[in-house]
């Protein structure tokens, strides 16, 4: 099983972009699906995850301009990103926790794909 993550770039503040992260393998199910940043010099932290239900939940400091969204027919969690602000600059990896055939229940993280936001 891979998370194959896509999406990031450079961007003005006030613009927008939608990462992308697809499960691959021998994927059976997912369960939590959730997106982590790192600034440079800082710690990671959780930016949003959505549950198998389909329940969100979102950091204080992306509230209202991030959003988690979910295709299981695809394996894919998706972030919309809208009004970005230089302090989303990070590196964005996405994360979900799979069960196949061959290794059970896992968490699994994905490669990371830069967001940069300047003008």
């Amino acid at each position: 099983v891979q998370l194959q993550a896509s999406g990031g770039g450079l961007v003005q503040p006030g613009g927008s972009l939608r990462l992308s992260c697809a499960a691959s393998g021998s994927v059976v199910t997912i369960n939590t699906m959730d997106w982590h940043r790192q600034a440079p010099g800082k710690q990671r932290e959780l930016v949003a995850l959505i549950m198998a239900g389909g329940s969100t939940t979102y950091a204080d400091s992306v509230k209202g301009r991030f959003t988690i969204s979910r295709d299981d027919a695809k394996n894919t969690v998706y972030l919309q990103m809208n009004n970005l602000k230089p302090e989303d600059t990070a590196v964005y990896y996405c994360s979900a926790d799979i069960y196949s055939v061959s290794t059970g229940w896992r968490n699994y993280w994905g490669q990371g794909t830069q967001v940069t936001v300047s003008s």
